[in-house]
């Protein structure tokens, strides 16, 4: 129970940020957001981030609920990996500006991370993936066997 309970903690932590971030920005903002991405070189900003918000939202669902996890953080991490290459491109930068810019691609390298490990050992106890692996794994037993047992 302690180890389901941290597990669903776990993921509910992993991906906070990237829920709030197509909730509490994205669609919000997406015509501002659509323009920053523009002005970083992203091609066709408005399609790619349409498609950002779908990957953020399916994904952190998807890891939350423990629900085709390993799908689920396949599209986090492509959108991690994207978002690391246009937005904190610190090795074209100098300076202050190139500390604080490794500073937010090596986060987004830890959380890159944490995607690889669920992607490799799957959304753990208390998830849906569990529990309907853990049904279709279960035993039936045929009609009348409990009665003619005793």
């Amino acid at each position: 129970m302690f180890r389901g309970a941290i597990t669903v903690l776990g993921r509910v932590l992993l991906c906070t940020i990237f829920l709030l971030s197509a909730v509490g920005n994205k669609i919000p903002h997406f015509s501002d957001v659509a323009g920053v991405m523009d002005s970083v070189g992203v091609p066709a900003p408005r399609l790619l981030l349409a498609g950002a918000i779908v990957f953020l939202l399916a994904g952190s669902l998807s890891v939350i609920a423990g629900y085709k996890a390993r799908i689920g953080a396949a599209l986090l991490l492509t959108f991690l990996v994207l978002a690391s290459y246009y937005f904190h491109p610190f090795w074209k930068l100098e300076g202050q500006a190139q500390q604080e810019q490794m500073i937010q691609f090596m986060k987004n390298l830890s959380i890159m991370g944490a995607l690889l490990f669920l992607m490799a050992n799957g959304s753990g106890p208390m998830s849906l993936d569990s529990l309907w692996k853990n049904a279709a794994a279960a035993p039936t037993e045929e009609p009348g066997t409990l009665a003619q047992a005793g």
